[in-house]
């Protein structure tokens, strides 16, 4: 019996290489550049009192986890948030400054272990470009304190199609 061998020819996995080299040092080079330009939901809050907090006070003002998260760009454990088995009626709002992010109308189960969105409330998340995993994603953050929150993919459920992967660690919960 013959051993099939899968054999990538010389110049096609040298071509492979080189083409995936080029892209994660483009996307590396990106990411490297520091944050885009503010958007235009960042740009109406860019007088928010807010933005003059130092990252000294903010260590002081959150809890560790939440601190890592909204001010570092950390995510937390997945399966860990309380707000998976939150289904009372409310808001969620950023930990940082009390804006609020989503409904309780909008939240899903998405099975990833993140609390899971379809639609933010107005324009109160800013968005930017993240590379940090080696392909580009979108990464939201509260428009108002500019705390990280998590990432938004198109594979949610109608009527948007997007789901806001939130970690827990940066919300609170407003009952209504």
């Amino acid at each position: 019996m013959k051993k099939l061998a899968l054999i990538m020819p010389r110049r096609a996995l040298l071509t492979g290489s080189a083409a995936m080299f080029t892209a994660m040092a483009f996307g590396s080079a990106r990411a490297a550049s520091g944050s885009p330009a503010l958007n235009k939901t960042e740009q109406g809050f860019a007088t928010s009192p807010f933005r003059k907090i130092s990252d000294a006070d903010w260590k002081k003002r959150l809890p560790p986890k939440a601190y890592s998260v909204l001010r570092r760009e950390d995510t937390e454990y997945p399966g860990t948030s309380p707000f998976l088995n939150e289904h009372r009626r409310g808001t969620f709002a950023c930990l940082g400054c009390n804006l609020p992010l989503f409904s309780s109308d909008t939240k899903f189960e998405s099975s990833t272990g993140w609390p899971s969105f379809f639609r933010a409330i107005g324009d109160n998340v800013a968005f930017k470009r993240d590379y940090k995993i080696g392909y580009e994603r979108d990464e939201y953050h509260c428009a108002q304190c500019l705390g990280h929150h998590g990432h938004r993919f198109y594979d949610g459920p109608k009527p948007t199609g997007w789901r806001y992967c939130n970690n827990g660690a940066a919300l609170k919960f407003v009952p209504a």
